[in-house]
């Protein structure tokens, strides 16, 4: 008898341990590294998702200024830098900058674009984002074309007419 109780008294001791080792059977709500974690893969696999494609590097800035606005009654439109992957022009009214028109590359810079993934606002068809002074849009999933105000004169309806005034569908077809 007092064999059968020992193994008894295992079992039971054993199918505890195993149990406790279990988490006993309750669902623990993850914490908040368990959390951070998640967010940390999730980041990770976004960025395996869109590679930066070998051998692309970003068009040279020269090749962008066609596709600037020109000639807009009561405005000066001056280029004013340009190197690899980007241009700037500056937008004057009665000679004080009113604001910036830029084309960014983003071909490098995949995370760049990223925001434009979950943005549902659209100018031009292309998708939107505004950024308090800025307003910008991606075009062809590659091209970063934004306008940033100077002053108070240019508000967001403003800087999305300038963005329609840029030749989005000749800048798409660089891609």
């Amino acid at each position: 008898m007092n064999i059968f109780r020992a193994k008894l008294t295992f079992v039971v001791l054993v199918l505890a341990l195993l149990f406790a080792a279990c988490g006993g059977g309750e669902e623990k709500p993850p914490s908040r590294w368990d959390k951070a974690q998640e967010e940390s893969t999730k980041k990770v696999e976004e960025k395996k998702e869109s590679p930066k494609k070998a051998g692309d590097k970003p068009l040279a800035g020269g090749e962008f200024n066609k596709f600037f606005p020109k000639n807009v009654s009561g405005y000066d439109i001056v280029p004013s830098q340009e190197k690899e992957g980007f241009a700037l022009h500056k937008v004057k009214k009665d000679g004080k900058d009113v604001a910036e028109l830029s084309i960014n590359d983003v071909v490098s810079n995949p995370a760049a674009a990223d925001k434009y993934k979950k943005s549902t606002a659209k100018i031009g068809g292309y998708p939107a984002d505004d950024m308090g002074i800025a307003t910008s849009i991606l075009v062809a999933d590659r091209f970063q074309v934004k306008v940033i105000s100077k002053g108070p004169s240019l508000a967001k309806p403003d800087r999305e007419t300038w963005l329609q005034k840029f030749d989005l569908s000749g800048l798409a077809a660089l891609n």
